[in-house]
């Protein structure tokens, strides 16, 4: 399986702190935010990434900040979407990275976590054809693309961006499709909003009879942090996760040595390169202990 991170928006919700500064390169609590999902392809074991990005100068700030993948034992590239046309366009942009391969797709700006996240991480993984998705919990749904269920739980329909949702389940930003999909978003029609949505790919699937959600319980924490107010609530929530278990949340050293992608030497390698800052010393204190 191959991994894309749609990373390319310019964050005008949040402006004036993305005014000079992409979205997925700020900060959340104590890293980038692309750092999140990142991690997330990492710990499912995805190291053929490609990371689509803004058409101006940014490209060269991922490059410096996340270079090659080689310190996390991945390959990355980068390719620049030159006009925003929705989050369906990946797949267009992508369609000869992805090839005949299946594609986890991850929105730069959305970040999972919790103790039952890698259970549900590989479950959806694994499925061999057609798409998978995640169902997750909202009090206010009506942001977001809408699942609705029947009395059996079986998906009925999605809805982007509902005035009156049929349920408050909503699909957030991760994906995972085999490789028809790269065909199905050409075919894509402009929504009312002239965008390609990606609601509209996981439509076609529901009606080929092959979209599978799996819905999030509450165990796992999400968030979309596509304004000021949910983009603290995810540092502060971060960071009280790792006050309270001690563990870090998105780092991609640690994820890669983890998942056998690098060597415990790579590791401390790594962590002696940065052993001055808090993110240092826990990669050198991991490589010390030296246990997966």
């Amino acid at each position: 399986m191959k991994g894309i991170i749609l990373a390319a928006g310019k964050g005008t919700r949040l402006y004036p702190i993305t005014h000079s500064v992409c979205k997925p390169l700020l900060p959340v609590y104590d890293k980038p935010m692309i750092y999140y999902p990142l991690s997330l392809l990492l710990e499912m074991g995805i190291t053929d990434i490609m990371i689509i990005v803004p058409p101006d100068d940014e490209q060269a700030q991922f490059e410096h900040l996340l270079g090659s993948g080689e310190n996390f034992g991945a390959k990355i590239t980068y390719l620049r979407q030159y006009e925003r046309r929705g989050i369906a366009d990946a797949f267009i942009l992508g369609a000869d990275f992805v090839g005949n391969d299946r594609v986890c797709l991850a929105l730069g700006d959305n970040i999972f976590f919790g103790s039952k996240l890698h259970e549900r991480l590989m479950e959806a993984k694994e499925s061999k054809s057609g798409a998978t998705v995640f169902g997750c919990y909202m009090e206010d749904p009506r942001p977001f693309g809408v699942v609705e269920f029947d009395g059996e739980g079986k998906v009925v329909s999605i809805e982007e961006k509902p005035q009156y949702p049929k349920s408050n389940y909503i699909i957030p930003g991760l994906y995972f499709y085999d490789s028809r999909v790269a065909e199905i978003a050409k075919n894509v029609k402009p929504s009312d909003r002239g965008e390609l949505e990606i609601s509209s790919v996981n439509s076609e699937y529901l009606e080929l009879g092959e979209l599978r959600v799996v819905t999030l319980d509450k165990d796992v924490t999400w968030f979309d942090t596509g304004n000021s107010s949910s983009l603290l609530d995810a540092a502060c929530a971060i960071r009280d996760y790792k006050n309270s278990t001690g563990r870090e949340v998105g780092c991609l050293e640690e994820t890669a040595y983890k998942t056998g992608l690098i060597s415990c030497e790579k590791l401390r390698s790594v962590a002696e390169k940065i052993k001055m800052s808090d993110y240092g010393k826990y990669l050198m204190d991991f490589a010390m202990n030296g246990k997966k």
